[in-house]
């Protein structure tokens, strides 16, 4: 089984993600923490995918999102259909095995499936209507930019599971103070288990 890496842009995401025991892996994992922008999840992947022996790995970008759709709550679940950016768009692997898993390991949370927008800036105000009135469901810096350069190294499936920590109706000023955001962090500790059933589900193409 090639590897799995999961990309996040923050300590706290990571140290989230790491606390939820990688004991069910399939075959090696890495938490990589990229830093936050667009600009740093490119470096950090293309860097960690020239490695040994992460070249042909499944890459999974997850984290924190603001949600843009009426009725998002923070704790809500975001599977992107696909990614897209200014620099393009890029199609999900297993979308659907994915659903059907975080149902499982998070039963009672909502799960929303839709085009997941990349943008190089915290999104606020208007701009949430914009990028809605657009097609997508949530926003985050770095998951568009950590598909693409994943897929640019070579052929991998590739996808991107998101926690709304702020929503049209719950704004936050700062993660980890206010409620929503310790929501968020309990449940991006619990989605591993349906990380690794995606990636055991997976017959990547060799090189």
């Amino acid at each position: 089984m090639p590897p799995l890496l999961i990309a996040c842009a923050l300590g706290i995401e990571q140290l989230a993600l790491r606390s939820g025991g990688l004991g069910g892996a399939a075959g090696p994992v890495n938490v990589l923490r990229t830093g936050m922008g667009p600009a740093h999840a490119r470096r950090a992947v293309a860097r960690q995918l020239g490695r040994e022996p992460w070249r042909d790995a499944a890459v999974l970008a997850s984290g924190f999102c603001a949600g843009l759709a009426p009725g998002m709550h923070p704790g809500d679940l975001v599977v992107a259909e696909g990614t897209r950016d200014p620099d393009g768009d890029t199609p999900c692997t297993g979308t659907e095995l994915l659903v059907k898993a975080l149902v499982r390991a998070l039963p009672g949370r909502t799960v929303h499936t839709g085009p997941l927008t990349g943008s190089d800036h915290v999104v606020r105000g208007h701009e949430r209507a914009e990028l809605l009135a657009g097609g997508a469901i949530a926003v985050d810096m770095e998951s568009a930019a950590t598909l693409r350069t994943a897929l640019a190294a070579g052929p991998r499936p590739v996808a991107a599971v998101r926690v709304v920590v702020d929503a049209p109706e719950h704004e936050l000023v700062r993660i980890g103070t206010v409620r929503g955001g310790i929501s968020a962090f309990r449940v991006l500790r619990a989605v591993l288990p349906a990380f690794f059933e995606w990636h055991r589900s997976l017959l990547l193409p060799r090189r």
